[in-house]
């Protein structure tokens, strides 16, 4: 009776038992939680409810990415000193009142990636009890305009909002009424059309403002002064102007790239723009009066004030980094940039440029510009002139145009005919690289460089050089020459050179040397003075490093796939072992050795076995060798000891090659080598 009554009452729990193990609700939350006396990080743990008896005293909660679908105030308890909720990347689409009213310490709250736009009426009214809140993130929840407004109607604390990734078209004039103290707003990644008039008017101390990835096609009397940060870019601009006012712009940061500009920007002329981004647009010209299409002007009532002949440098004299790469400019109009003074970064890459408008030379026009970048146009030739003009250039990037390096005239004359800005010799039909005082990093990546003539950077002291690109680049003798003291760094990667048109100087400082994708089967000589530290010699047709031991005390490190590399010749990877040098992409080398007449490919551990294979009988002739010599030692051995160990004699009947008298005259046993010879 007794066990039939345990029987019945395990049965009548059973199912209790099933639902506790398959109901993850059920589960205690706090031991899968990291929790310090403050803070509690339940991230990825599995929640479907509320966390409960955490401790007292709880100030930062964190529940993103688990299954919460509501937060209600009955799951809720203890947890009136927390000021920081992150609920992210859950399923919650129920915020109740009773809830939020339990939380009157909370500052931050993190609600992105969610189902708020479920229930928004009655979500937005609990929000309403959010008085302190100063964070609010609301992005990727599907809200509308007007969900969004509702929101955040009483948020009069809000100082951070980022409501991207919805589904908001317009902004609507009342949206930030009851929220004068936001800062920062984020509204990327919407589908907005249309800013209503005033809708921004209460944002008093807004600074900082991401419109970034929407659909805008049109700015017209952009007037948010206090504004320090504009992000516009990605939407569909064609035009954006500025209202002119008594209270000057604090503007810093403006993003205006991806968007279609015809022209340039109608900025306010009182700013403290910094940073300005134009790249990625439709701008053809900019030079003032350029005119705007037809069409381009009817479209928009605000042109009617818009007067071509604004001369936008005024309002640039603080800027110090401008992007025009990835438009449609063909000249570089020096005039334009004259004024911006404090320019030290400019971007014309990507752009159609084939000349520079020229200037009289007299004017003494100077730019400001350190880093200049105008790779991937059509440029053929810079004149002297140009140089003389960007006195402080140190960074210049010219990949992917069409130069050609003039020669050099060595140290004096060179200096003498570089300075002489009217000498027009050297730029018909060459580019002159020399004698450039300040500039120290050079690209001349896929110029289509056939021939480096000496001397063509002397006088410049470069620091790092990019040759890359220029198939079948052959450089003269002296075509690095003045750079023995002072190149660190030098690309020759993909240029298709053997090593008769790669021929190096004694480069004192060069660390880094990148000769990656060409035909080299010895390495420059030069390369025994240099303290290189980084090598890339892949993808060329090198079988062994003879040279190792006479650079490796340096190198740091060298990448060696892609060579035919010699199994017979890897003493050089015990070399590089010993000096401590890494080869990180040793395990994609290969080694070739041959067998039978072919050629067969080996894989190059970490620690080689040499494959060296011998012709055919070699071994066995290496062996009978030995065997010989072997017979010889025991024979004289043999004599030595001869009457006071007799049995040593019966070691002629082992047919190694002992040649002992027979006893009854006859010749000599046969000889022949063992069996485990005679098979190989």
């Amino acid at each position: 009776m007794l066990w039939a009554a345990r029987g019945c009452f395990l049965l009548w729990l059973l199912p209790s038992i099933l639902r506790a193990r398959a109901s993850p609700e059920t589960r205690p939350s706090s031991p899968l939680c990291q929790q310090s006396p403050t803070k509690v990080s339940c991230k990825g743990v599995g929640l479907r409810k509320f966390p409960k008896e955490l401790g007292q005293g709880i100030k930062y909660l964190e529940l993103s990415n688990n299954f919460i679908q509501n937060l209600s105030g009955s799951n809720m308890p203890g947890f009136g000193q927390l000021e920081y909720l992150d609920v992210c990347f859950n399923q919650l689409e129920t915020v109740s009142a009773t809830a939020l009213a339990q939380l009157p310490r909370l500052r931050s709250l993190l609600l992105a990636s969610n189902h708020l736009d479920r229930n928004y009426l009655a979500n937005g009214e609990a929000f309403h009890l959010l008085r302190n809140i100063e964070v609010l993130d609301l992005s990727v929840n599907n809200l509308e305009s007007h969900m969004a407004s509702w929101y955040i109607s009483n948020l009069t604390s809000l100082r951070v909002l980022d409501l991207s990734g919805n589904m908001m078209t317009k902004l609507l004039a009342g949206t930030f009424r009851n929220s004068p103290r936001l800062r920062q707003l984020d509204l990327s990644h919407n589908y907005i059309m249309e800013i209503q008039e005033g809708a921004f008017e209460p944002l008093e101390e807004l600074e900082v403002l991401n419109l970034a990835l929407n659909s805008l096609h049109c700015i017209s009397g952009f007037s948010l002064t206090q504004l320090q940060v504009l992000n516009l870019s990605h939407n569909a601009l064609e035009l954006f102007s500025s209202k002119e006012g008594a209270e000057p712009y604090l503007l810093r940061v403006l993003d205006l790239s991806h968007n279609r500009l015809l022209s340039f920007p109608e900025l306010p002329r009182a700013h403290e723009l910094t940073h300005l981004n134009l790249s990625n647009n439709l701008i053809a010209s900019l030079l003032p009066g350029s005119p705007h299409p037809r069409e381009f002007v009817l479209l928009y009532k605000e042109m009617q004030r818009f007067n071509s002949t604004v001369r936008p440098m005024a309002a640039l004299t603080r800027v110090a980094d401008l992007d025009l790469s990835n438009n449609h400019l063909e000249l570089f109009p020096f005039s334009f940039f004259h004024s911006l003074g404090s320019l030290h970064r400019l971007s014309l890459a990507g752009n159609c440029l084939q000349d520079v408008a020229r200037e009289s030379v007299s004017n003494g026009t100077e730019l400001s510009v350190r880093s200049l970048d105008l790779h991937s146009n059509a440029l053929r030739v810079l004149p002297r002139w140009f140089f003389d003009s960007l006195p402080h250039l140190e960074s210049m990037d010219l990949g992917s145009n069409s130069l050609q390096p003039c020669e050099g005239q060595g140290s004096d004359q060179g200096k003498d005919l570089g300075r002489d800005s009217h000498t027009s010799t050297p730029g018909d039909t060459c580019t002159p690289f020399y004698n450039v005082p300040r500039l120290k990093h050079l690209s001349l990546s896929k110029n289509s460089i056939s021939r480096l003539q000496p001397h063509a950077f002397s006088q410049t002291p470069l620091l790092s050089l990019d040759l890359s690109g220029n198939r079948n680049l052959s450089m003269a003798t002296g075509a690095l020459g003045g750079l023995e003291l002072s190149l660190q760094e030098l690309s020759l990667r993909d240029n298709q050179m053997d090593e008769g048109q790669a021929a190096l100087p004694c480069l004192g400082r060069l660390r880094v040397l990148d000769l990656a994708g060409n035909a080299l089967s010895l390495l420059p000589a030069g390369l025994s003075c240099s303290p290189l530290e980084s090598l890339d010699i892949r993808n060329n047709s090198l079988q062994s490093l003879a040279t190792a031991r006479s650079w490796s005390h340096s190198l740091r490190a060298v990448a060696v796939a892609g060579n035919p590399w010699s199994c017979c010749s890897l003493g050089w990877l015990d070399t590089l072992r010993v000096a401590g040098v890494a080869v990180p992409d040793l395990h994609q080398a290969r080694c070739v050795f041959q067998e039978h007449g072919r050629n067969i490919s080996a894989r190059i551990t970490g620690t080689p076995s040499w494959i060296c294979p011998q012709p055919k009988g070699t071994t066995s002739l290496v062996l009978l060798v030995v065997l010989i010599v072997f017979s010889v030692c025991v024979w004289a051995f043999c004599l030595l000891r001869r009457g006071k160990a007799p049995g040593c004699a019966r070691l002629g009947s082992n047919r190694v090659g002992m040649s002992q008298p027979h006893p009854r005259g006859e010749g000599p046993a046969e000889e022949r080598p063992p069996d485990s010879i005679t098979k190989v």
